[in-house]
């Protein structure tokens, strides 16, 4: 791969990247996060999440034992909006109603216990509580999103070190699958195959980007990788949503996504902060053959567990960049994973 600076294209986003090796040499001047050893008890009697605990609803959580789910007390979307329509607005003032539903999943009743700290059977048990989620809500006929994703650690805007992550479901299919919607329909019609399917196979024989594999998913750092070590777990096989996962390949998922985490943790010592989400089907009543279930990765750190990547200047004005190639970033992750 060179090292001079070129841009790579993301066929999910129809979008580019600037790829510039040379500037991993810049000495670093910046903002240099504090690194705290964080120790966290097996139960808090302070934390909203906590069995028995109170939140600030009023409502008190029941002594759950495995996963936990209750809707957000503090909801983006709402059931029903009194916004109508813009009617009679210039077309560069449009507005209107979107509605929808906000759900937490506790992953454990431990609070210490973080995604790549649990027991593959515990990370099944949550996988099969998202699934549930994600089908009773994509059911309803005023839903045709549903975002499952998880953010973990301050660094990332987490507000409770509880681990937990959210589920939102809206009316209509929010930019990011918009965008990748469009684009896996127009490759399937072009090629007669899911994008991403294709996609696995390259990366597959390639090798170069590989984190991890097995017979279901394979987690890799994309081409197009934005963020330094961002990662995609995406199907091998074709599988729309996580409901369509049977046993083993829910079990292969539960794995990789142990693999991802737990090489995440080892790479700088430290409880890795980062965003995920998985991005399933649309549940807007239509058939989605181009659809290949996936998630997506991006954690903000650089170049230690102090130094973290800002997304400002030059990629708010203009395009996404990045130094160190998602090569570079791959074969250290992949040289993390436990064989």
């Amino acid at each position: 791969m060179s090292d001079s600076p070129h841009r790579r294209f993301n066929p999910l986003t129809n979008e580019w990247v600037l790829v510039s090796p040379q500037r991993t040499k810049r000495p670093w001047l910046g903002q240099v996060e504090e690194k705290k050893k964080i120790d966290l008890p097996y139960y808090d009697p302070e934390c909203s999440l906590c069995p028995g605990n109170t939140r600030a609803s009023g409502n008190v959580n029941p002594a759950y034992k495995d996963t936990f789910v209750f809707d957000n007390d503090f909801s983006a979307l709402l059931p029903e909006s009194s916004l109508a329509k813009s009617a009679g607005q210039h077309e560069l003032l449009r507005e209107e109603p979107e509605t929808g539903y906000c759900k937490v999943v506790c992953f454990s009743p431990r609070h210490d216990l973080t995604l790549p700290d649990m027991s593959i059977e515990e990370v099944e048990l949550v996988l099969a509580t998202w699934t549930n989620e994600s089908e009773a809500l994509g059911a309803r006929e005023d839903i045709s999103y549903v975002q499952v994703f998880e953010n973990k650690g301050a660094m990332m805007g987490c507000s409770n070190p509880h681990p937990h992550s959210q589920i939102w479901a809206n009316s209509t299919i929010p930019n990011e699958p918009a965008k990748e919607l469009a684009s896996q329909t127009e490759y399937l019609r072009q090629h007669g195959k899911p994008l991403l399917l294709d996609y696995a196979k390259l990366e597959l024989e390639s090798g170069e980007r590989l984190v991890a594999a097995n017979e279901d998913f394979i987690a890799v750092v994309p081409f197009w990788a934005v963020w330094p070590f961002e990662v995609m777990v995406t199907a091998t096989r074709p599988l729309h949503r996580l409901a369509d996962c049977d046993a083993k390949a829910k079990k292969n998922l539960a794995a990789i996504m142990l693999d991802v985490t737990k090489c995440y943790d080892r790479l700088f010592s430290v409880s890795f902060p980062y965003s995920m989400g998985f991005h399933q089907a649309p549940y807007d009543g239509k058939a989605h053959p181009e659809w290949v279930l996936h998630s997506h990765f991006y954690p903000p750190l650089l170049r230690s567990a102090t130094v973290r990547k800002f997304m400002v200047g030059y990629e708010l004005m203009a395009m996404p960049q990045r130094d160190i190639t998602a090569e570079s970033a791959a074969k250290v992750l992949r040289d993390l994973v436990i064989k």
